[in-house]
């Protein structure tokens, strides 16, 4: 729900509760130890401390491509095929490999105020849970018990984010008093299996605090079909190649994760959760339930509407060009993105399935077009319902040139418009949008379940979960929902990798899946098994590159000033919410072919200082060195393999056991 922090004015987190947060609240919360017996004696206080709580961890998730507890940006998202921009992890020209360029995730040496850092945002759990059963012994046991389960929710996610950036971590779970010379609290990194185990631990409590639904006074908290679900999405990873030397010889871990993802499926099944709709419309419109129960979103992240409310959808700004009433160049989508997504009938988009990349939007997946907005398309708005996007350039004699959305930005025939809210409204450019953002999906679920399937070998039941995810935006059933016959687990784990990056594209998920199946290359550390891109019959990501492109007007006119297609495009639309939507591509084909051209953008979307270059992620980045800072604030933890020390010494801690 969405009731505002009168101290830090904050309306929408993710799952915040009724209750507000007071000045003396926040007062008392300003160092550590400042807690008295009197803190935990009333709900309100205790009910305030929690949703802080979850303020300090989800308060920065303002858009879906986000990712990381606390700090959440899309640099992941930018390290994959969704968008494109060099970034220093995929820049061949440089090597990252010392301490002080390693990531500064783990956070600083605590001092006497707190900081927004992982360890003292478990320090903050690790608190409630040992006094308020204690100290609150007062208030009613079911109000502590799903209290505490939020906690156990919000420590077991800081480590798995801990665990993805570093391997293996120091698990902490006590309050512990900072001093510089107590051996008692100079804890070594863990091994990633005791890391996992904790998180287990602290999802299966969870699981036994936390209701099935809350009131919807209280909607969005963390639920015990929740908890059940992040546990699939842990041993999931666990069981990935990453951190999983015997993933092609042991089942163990698959197994192990498979029965998470079936065990949470039933309970959020038994609790009225499932996949949202049984069209592509509605698979977009799902997106767009606002402060209300949806099937599909098993975590959600609220956000507000106006400029009174601290955290707005920054992700509408983004996506909105110029001409529709946003601040730039919208989100161009790279060609590897757009030539992704299926045909019509599920089969995969080459030649001799009928695809042609110029006319790149005819016969596609439904999802295609609820994904990406390409010119001639219908996106509107509160304001402009009817707008059409247009989105190319023409070139004069002097070979100058026009944009018809009046911004030089342009560089891809079609734009992210995924998650759009076409009743949002644009008269403070989108600024104050407060569309909500799914950060779990019912359909991620199956999609684990459906790996797990695949990896074990089980390849029916892997078409049978894929199938569900096809089924429900309306791809004929026919052919295994055009996916044809597994006959290898490798041909299924790489079906079930294709959906999710079709089904869950700009979702912030696409990382975290090339990350623990190793893709950018077959290359490996020392001690590390690797090689599952040839395994997997893939392409290494590295050596590829995120592709722009001009649409230009195909005739060289007399003025960069005046658009030549203004009267030709008037009538021009293609809706896919239009019963002759087909037609209207049609038209639309025909259109491009006899106006347009593809040309290369004049400075590549992948460069280096205006050269072209193509992605190269070195293997030392799979998982991340600790900083300087780190490093010297706790002499005694290890540097990973493939990072020196903060003494120029090899890294020795291996995530790989």
């Amino acid at each position: 729900m969405k009731t505002p922090f009168k101290y830090i004015t904050l309306s929408l987190l993710l799952a915040v509760g009724a209750a507000s947060c007071s000045d003396d609240f926040l007062k008392d919360k300003k160092g550590y130890g400042f807690y008295d017996d009197t803190f935990y004696q009333t709900q309100e206080r205790v009910q305030a401390y929690v949703d802080n709580q979850y303020y300090d961890f989800y308060s920065a998730f303002k858009s879906p491509t986000a990712t990381i507890i606390g700090s959440y940006t899309d640099t992941n998202s930018r390290l994959t095929e969704e968008l494109g921009g060099t970034q220093d992890f995929i820049n061949p020209n440089k090597t990252i490999i010392n301490s002080a360029d390693a990531s500064g995730y783990y956070g600083a040496k605590l001092a006497t105020s707190i900081n927004n850092h992982p360890y003292n945002r478990i320090r903050e759990c690790n608190a409630f849970l040992e006094d308020v059963d204690v100290k609150g012994a007062n208030l009613d046991k079911t109000f502590r018990d799903q209290a505490k389960g939020q906690m156990y929710y919000m420590r077991a996610m800081q480590y798995f984010d801990l665990m993805r950036v570093y391997g293996g971590v120091p698990i902490v779970t006590t309050v512990q008093a900072a001093a510089a010379d107590d051996p008692s609290i100079q804890i070594p990194r863990a091994k990633p299996s005791e890391v996992v185990a904790q998180i287990v631990k602290d999802l299966d409590m969870a699981a036994s605090l936390l209701p099935g639904n809350w009131a919807s006074g209280a909607y969005g908290r963390f639920t015990k079909g929740a908890a059940m679900a992040q546990k699939s999405r842990v041993l999931l990873t666990f069981a990935s190649p990453l951190f999983n030397k015997n993933w092609d010889g042991s089942n163990e871990r698959w197994e192990a994760a498979l029965k998470a993802g079936l065990e949470a499926e039933a309970q959020l099944s038994a609790d009225g959760y499932g996949l949202y709709g049984s069209t592509a419309k509605q698979w977009e419109q799902m997106f767009l339930i606002d402060n209300a129960f949806c099937s599909e979103a098993i975590t959600v992240q609220l956000l507000g509407f106006g400029p009174t409310q601290s955290n707005n959808n920054s992700w509408e700004r983004g996506i909105r060009l110029l001409s529709l009433g946003g601040t730039g160049g919208g989100v161009a989508a790279p060609k590897e993105m757009i030539d992704l997504f299926p045909m019509a009938d599920g089969k995969r988009p080459t030649a001799a399935n009928g695809y042609n990349d110029f006319t790149f939007f005819l016969n596609r997946d439904p999802r295609f077009y609820r994904t990406f907005a390409f010119s001639g398309s219908k996106w509107g708005s509160k304001e402009t319902p009817n707008s059409v996007l247009w989105a190319y350039r023409w070139v004069d004699g002097a070979n100058k040139a026009g944009f018809s959305d009046g911004n030089t930005a342009i560089s891809s025939p079609a734009f992210v418009r995924k998650m759009t809210n076409i009743a949002a409204s644009k008269e403070t450019n989108f600024q104050y949008s407060g569309t909500d953002i799914f950060e779990y999906r019912y359909a991620e679920l199956l999609l684990n379940i459906a790996e797990c399937y695949a990896a074990l070998g089980q390849t029916n039941n892997t078409l049978t979960y894929l199938g569900k995810i096809r089924n429900r935006v309306g791809i004929p059933a026919a052919n295994n929902y055009g996916i044809g016959t597994l006959s290898t687990k490798y041909q299924a784990i790489e079906a079930v990798l294709y959906e999710r990056r079709v089904e869950l594209a700009y979702e912030g998920k696409r990382f975290w899946d090339v990350q623990r199946w190793m893709l950018y290359d077959n290359e490996a550390l020392p001690g590390v098994t690797g090689g599952t891109v040839s395994k997997l019959g893939l392409t290494p990501i590295n050596g590829t590159k995120r592709t722009g492109n001009f649409l230009q007007y195909r005739i060289a006119t007399t003025s960069a000033t005046t658009d030549p297609l203004t009267a030709a495009r008037a009538s021009i639309v293609a809706d896919p919410d239009a019963t002759n939507f087909n037609a209207q591509l049609t038209t639309l084909a025909t259109f491009y072919n006899t106006n347009f051209i593809r040309t290369n953008l004049v400075t590549p979307m992948d460069n280096f200082n205006g050269a072209a270059v193509n992605i190269k992620f070195n293997p030392n980045y799979y998982i991340n060195g600790l900083n300087t800072t780190a490093l010297t604030s706790n002499p005694w933890l290890l540097q990973t393999i493939g990072w020196n020390d903060n003494f120029g010494g090899l890294g020795t801690f291996n995530y790989q056991e």
